[in-house]
């Protein structure tokens, strides 16, 4: 049971506004170790996250060198991560408000890791695949956790800023798994990979456990409102600000007298929830909401996962050995951090309805025009500049677009009902591309591919809705009317 927060003897009304205070005062700290600190461990735990995410591709390129896979044993094995990342994404949403952001990401991370560990060990295929799903359930609601953990760590001012600098981190994973695929396989095995990338996620968990501390908005929303003002007034004190009690500001101790937070009101911490029934989110307003954003999450999960997982592969069917294929899958991924990055530079000089149709349509043809490539060297320029606009798009789908065209009162479940789809999406999705691959090649794989992309960037074109330079207030309104507006 929480302790009551503030002063022997305060009332409800009194504690409540304390605890706004504490809410206020988050919102106007200056960006300061307390947040780096949190930058750098939820930051590195998803890069360990992405790492086993990312080395599937090269895993399954050196299983089927050695005669254990075929391609649609690869497909059950890429399906069965897909599968854990559904069921993780969906529990760890729920266990993470119900239990907490840290314990329930200390859950996850605990998950992929020793899973991890037990595929090194994995006497088959079967056996394997099993253990693929159930790092996926981990992995999946490590994403979710630790993205969404972030977020109530920053203040909204740079809010935006911050968690492109996070995704930037995160999606270096790709890379690395590449590097540690290419150094581990050829010297050792597929299974040195998973070794690595499993003891490395349970050293980091100990560092979660250790380093990271609770989401204060979270503490503060489930009534444990003392540990939740607690750790905002730690992190003043280290910005040089003092959190008051309920009836003044937070101040600067150098006398100034200013308030650097807002006014401290029972607003702050408590928002409007409005009930909607679940089929609100596929008619009217909210349904093409639900279109748009679920347009958006498959065309991220058609090409992110069909292109990163299958590349290497690819390259063996083709002809060239497991350690030429991984070199090359490498140069490649280094497009992934570059995309991001770009990403950062560009996502608001452009129209949203313009960026996700255009960024779609460029993936589609990158992809036809470098499945018709015989040569290596115009295949990893083709090949790393595809990569690269993927990226892009990856962090426009996934870590901008999607959530802005909610109301705030219907975004996690909105978030929610997109992202299944999307992911049911890419449970089926190796399957077609085994099929393809094996009975029509690889040219087959690209052009069904840019025809299902071409068909998400017709729904984004004509059903979207523009969010750059939107407010969160304005996009709660109907759509008609903020388009208007």
């Amino acid at each position: 049971m929480s302790r009551q927060v503030g002063r022997p003897g305060m009332d409800s009304a009194a504690h409540q506004m304390e605890s706004a205070q504490a809410l206020a005062t988050l919102e106007q700290l200056p960006v300061s170790r307390w947040h780096w600190k949190v930058f750098w461990v939820l930051g590195l735990a998803l890069q360990f996250n992405g790492i086993l995410n990312s080395s599937g591709n090269s895993v399954l390129a050196d299983l089927v060198d050695r005669g254990w896979s075929n391609n649609y044993w690869n497909a059950f094995f890429s399906s069965a991560m897909m599968m854990g990342f559904f069921v993780g994404s969906l529990a760890a949403g729920g266990l993470g408000d119900r239990i907490g952001r840290k314990r329930t990401y200390e859950l996850c991370i605990l998950v992929f890791g020793a899973m991890a560990l037990a595929a090194a060990c994995a006497p088959g295929m079967i056996f394997l695949i099993v253990c693929r799903g159930l790092m996926g359930i981990g992995m999946g609601g490590g994403i979710v956790l630790g993205y969404g953990t972030f977020t109530e760590f920053m203040p909204a001012r740079v809010r935006g800023t911050w968690s492109a600098r996070i995704s930037l981190l995160g999606n270096l994973s790709p890379l690395i798994a590449a590097i540690l695929a290419a150094v581990l396989i050829p010297a050792l095995s597929w299974r040195a990979v998973f070794v690595v990338a499993g003891v490395l996620s349970l050293v980091m968990l100990v560092v979660v456990h250790i380093h990271l501390e609770e989401s204060p908005r979270w503490l503060i929303a489930s009534g444990r409102d003392d540990d939740g003002v607690a750790i905002v007034r730690r992190a003043a004190a280290r910005s040089g600000i003092v959190v008051n009690g309920p009836d003044d500001a937070a101040t600067r101790p150098n006398g100034s007298g200013t308030s650097d937070a807002a006014p401290a009101t029972g607003a702050a911490s408590a928002q409007t929830k409005v009930a909607v029934p679940l089929p609100a989110f596929f008619t009217g307003d909210l349904g093409r909401r639900t279109l748009v954003a679920t347009a958006t999450l498959i065309a991220m999960n058609l090409s992110l996962y069909t292109i990163t997982q299958w590349v290497p592969t690819i390259f063996v069917n083709q002809g060239i050995d497991i350690s030429k294929s991984l070199a090359m899958s490498m140069i490649m991924m280094i497009g992934a951090p570059v995309g991001v990055f770009i990403s950062t530079l560009i996502m608001d000089l452009l129209p949203r309805k313009v960026l996700g149709p255009g960024l779609i349509v460029l993936v589609a043809v990158l992809g036809y025009v470098y499945s018709r490539q015989t040569s290596e060297v115009t295949i990893l320029a083709i090949g790393t500049l595809m990569i690269v606009v993927l990226y892009i798009y990856n962090s426009f789908s996934s870590a901008v677009y999607a959530p802005e065209i909610w109301p705030t009162a219907q975004k996690m479940r909105g978030l929610g009902i997109a992202n299944s789809i999307g992911r049911v999406v890419a449970i089926a999705s190796p399957y077609l591309v085994a099929w393809l691959l094996t009975e029509f090649g690889v040219i087959a794989v690209f052009v069904v591919l840019g025809l299902l992309l071409s068909a998400c960037a017709l729904v984004l074109a004509i059903f979207g809705i523009e969010t750059r330079g939107r407010s969160v207030e304005e996009m709660a309104l109907p759509i008609r009317t903020a388009e208007a507006a």
